[in-house]
């Protein structure tokens, strides 16, 4: 990645204050005109005075500057109502050519106006709009308009000369670009929304997905080490007066259990900090954790078997977590649903080239709330992780009795470690 800033974009007109372009169109079309009118009628490059032609535009006049000024004011409103600003625009740009000023640029704010319809999706009638105005403007021109010979004869009020086909065809031509331009800008601004929507989108579901890993991350958290909490208590409270000393052993335990759930708590609330804020310093949960995770759930009192199967290595965060999580999930639910009696639990991880397998089993009475009903997570949360990673996940009754959990999880070459 470059270190050098990236330039700045300059911005759209429509991310412009709605003041902006129509001053622009306004300082452009009066400076034009003047500057039209200037060469035409000055000693460089202009008609002598007495060359007949001279006549052929009206020198621009308080009227006439005062059209040049309504178009771009009536673009301030062309955001909200750009139908009728076209029409407006179009019905002065009309006026100010029948009064025969100098051509220039008094046509740009009805261009830009028709722009903005356009862009406002009212594709078909701009084209049948701008046609029917050029129709009107040559049947009114050609009605009231003068010959080249009776040029300058009179004081009319609409002077305009009589339109030839090179005239008309200039102008259609001129309208025809404006229209395409216009188009092209629809279909430019369209992609952009398009792509903003898209940009939105991703940004909804990764910031649901990032909820729903920090929903299972409590879940697994919280569950695991609550579940601790309350069975020690249980037997605190069943051995407070008859065995002290073992009632102190589970008290030893309710604390450590607290304590590890407040930890590791903080490391999952950690991504919600704030940018700048220091990183939670406490370890992530993976499976060389698992051997405090076996002695917590032994304080418990579930007899634990932990195996292993293959080249023991490091595993991608992600994967390592997972498998974490899911053996932490599959041991809370023995101790909460697997039935009274000394229970025993064997958890298995098998290493493979391109994937590394997690086994939770256990000898209880094989009825479990593990299964998906509607006041569970515990399933649901597992096999929603195995699923993020590409792996598969399976959960159900032994047939000898007890319940298994197993999911397969992918590792991929490449990926980077923990």
């Amino acid at each position: 990645m470059s270190d050098h800033p990236a330039h700045p974009r300059w911005p759209r007109p429509g991310e412009l204050p709605a003041w902006v372009v129509p001053l622009l169109v306004g300082v452009v079309q009066l400076a034009g005109s003047f500057g039209a009118q200037s060469d035409k009628y000055g000693p460089h490059g202009g008609p002598h005075l007495d060359d007949p032609r001279h006549h052929m535009f009206r020198e621009l006049d308080p009227f006439g500057v005062a059209l040049l000024v309504a178009g771009p004011v009536l673009l301030l409103a062309r955001r909200r109502y750009p139908i009728p600003v076209a029409l407006g625009t179009g019905l002065v740009t009309l006026l100010y050519y029948l009064r025969a000023h100098v051509y220039g640029p008094a046509f740009l704010a009805a261009a830009v106006a028709l722009v903005a319809v356009v862009v406002a999706g009212h594709r078909l009638l701009a084209w049948v709009g701008t046609l029917t105005s050029f129709a009107a403007f040559f049947a009114v021109a050609s009605l009231i308009g003068v010959d080249v010979e009776r040029r300058g004869q009179g004081d009319r009020l609409f002077p305009v000369d009589r339109p030839g086909l090179a005239t008309a065809a200039l102008l259609l031509g001129w309208a025809f670009v404006v229209l395409i331009g216009a188009d092209l800008v629809r279909i430019r601004s369209e992609k952009a929304a398009e792509a903003a929507r898209g940009r939105a989108e991703e940004d909804r579901r990764r910031a649901s997905d990032e909820r729903l890993r920090i929903a299972r991350e409590l879940h697994d958290v919280l569950a695991h080490n609550i579940s601790m909490i309350n069975v020690q208590a249980g037997v605190a409270l069943h051995l407070m007066d008859d065995d002290p000393g073992q009632a102190r052993t589970a008290l030893a335990a309710i604390k450590e259990a607290s304590k590890e759930a407040l930890t590791e708590m903080r490391s999952v609330i950690g991504v919600l900090r704030q940018q700048g804020e220091v990183a939670p310093r406490s370890p992530t949960a993976g499976l060389d954790r698992l051997e405090e995770l076996v002695g917590r759930a032994e304080s418990a009192g579930l007899r634990v078997r932990a195996e292993f199967e293959g080249d023991r290595r490091p595993l991608p965060a992600g994967v390592d977590l997972a498998a974490f999580r899911i053996v932490q999930e599959s041991l809370t639910n023995v101790t909460r649903h697997a039935g009274p009696g000394p229970l025993t639990a064997l958890v298995r991880i098998s290493y493979a080239a391109d994937h590394v397998s997690v086994q939770v089993e256990d000898d209880g009475r094989g009825v479990s709330l593990l299964d998906d009903h509607p006041g569970g997570n515990g399933i649901h949360g597992m096999r929603e992780r195995a699923a993020a990673l590409g792996g598969t996940f399976s959960a159900g009754p032994r047939p000898g009795g007890g319940f298994q959990v197993r999911a397969v999880l992918p590792v991929h070459e490449g990926t980077e470690e923990k």
